[in-house]
């Protein structure tokens, strides 16, 4: 039996906000201190580290429940399957539903739960439940639905992994031009034809959660007058780099070591598209546990120049681009083993080896 992705689907948002657009921006230290350099000095260091220059942010009447809904309706007709056969839907995000110009979070009745109405299934049988687990949010939920296969309990699962993380940022943060919103949404389904190899071949996660915990937290704004009881995402940039670097490839590693893999056979990392200088230094870092030093060519594809990190959103749209052909110079090919990754609040890491 092999847990197989058999259909993808993604909702990018249409609103672009560029890199200029922060340029009237004031932006505060954590000190609450006024930056003094100029606003275009800001945005240009930020983006030599991480690549982004621009992101994408849900319409103000669009929720996450919506995008993880049109992701999802993309990825059934992809995969080409009744949403009445669905076993589970499993929606990996972190701050539910956040409407415009609010600070409440709505999750009741789950993100998941709205999937199954919106989608018309009747089905009693069918499990909808969301999952909070940092940005590998939409790993874990593969990882478990490959798990619930395994164990008999279901045949057909759809995970989806959304966000509207502009709801949640400190406009006076510089942290906050990194984040972006969006939906990624897979159907996987357990297959027993012995005649393809086609499937996750192995998994591994790891969660670091005494000193690392509050690596990334919710805090107040770093605007002097700001409203104290209003919180925002927050995060020590440079200990989620270090820790990142230390131990996602160590994870990545394990994922092959564990289904017997040989590096040399991985045609493909989707990565956590967090920050493009901490992905590169990832990448490099896990090679040279092999003891490679040159990286292959066009190994990791990339979409936070134009997308930003909409955290559990960035793996599977990215895939789902991928695997559509809509990324220049990236193709992924029947048979190819390729790597999934993820690192986030908790701080919490996964990856999974899956054979196309």
């Amino acid at each position: 039996m092999r847990t197989v992705i058999t259909g993808t689907g993604s909702f990018i948002p249409v609103n672009k906000k560029i890199n200029s657009d922060f340029l009237i921006q004031e932006f505060y230290s954590e000190r609450q201190e006024r930056i003094p350099s100029e606003a275009a000095v800001i945005i240009r260091k930020f983006e030599e580290v991480t690549g982004i220059s621009e992101r994408r942010y849900a319409d103000v009447d669009m929720n996450a429940t919506e995008m993880a809904i049109a992701a999802a309706i993309a990825a059934i007709k992809d995969a080409g399957i009744d949403p009445e056969t669905l076993d589970q839907i499993i929606v990996a995000h972190n701050f539910g539903n956040v409407l415009k110009d609010t600070i409440q979070s709505d999750a009741v009745p789950s993100l998941a739960s709205r999937v199954k109405q919106a989608l018309a299934i009747r089905n009693p049988a069918c499990i909808p439940y969301d999952l909070l687990f940092g940005c590998p949010g939409w790993i874990q939920g593969l990882i478990q639905a490959d798990a619930f296969f395994k164990a008999g309990l279901a045949k057909r699962c759809l995970v989806i992994g959304t966000e509207t993380l502009s709801r949640v940022i400190d406009l006076y943060d510089r942290d906050s031009m990194i984040f972006s919103d969006g939906a990624g949404a897979a159907i996987v389904e357990a297959i027993s034809d012995t005649a393809t190899a086609a499937g996750i071949i192995s998994a591994s996660a790891q969660s670091y959660a005494i000193d690392e915990l509050n690596y990334i937290f919710m805090g107040s704004s770093y605007a002097p007058d700001a409203d104290k009881n209003v919180r925002y995402i927050k995060m020590q940039g440079r200990k989620v780099y270090e820790f990142a670097l230390k131990r996602v490839p160590e994870a990545m590693k394990a994922c092959l070591d564990t289904g017997n893999i040989d590096i040399a056979d991985v045609k493909k990392v989707f990565i956590h598209q967090a920050n493009e200088k901490m992905d590169i230094a990832i990448i490099k870092a896990f090679y040279l546990l092999y003891g490679i030093k040159d990286i292959p060519v066009d190994i990791m594809p990339m979409n936070i120049h134009e997308l930003g990190n909409s955290s559990v959103a960035t793996v599977p749209t990215l895939f789902d681009m991928v695997r559509k052909g809509v990324i220049a110079n990236q193709a992924i090919h029947a048979g190819d083993v390729v790597l999934f990754a993820s690192v986030g609040a908790g701080m919490n890491i996964n990856a999974i080896c899956y054979r196309v």
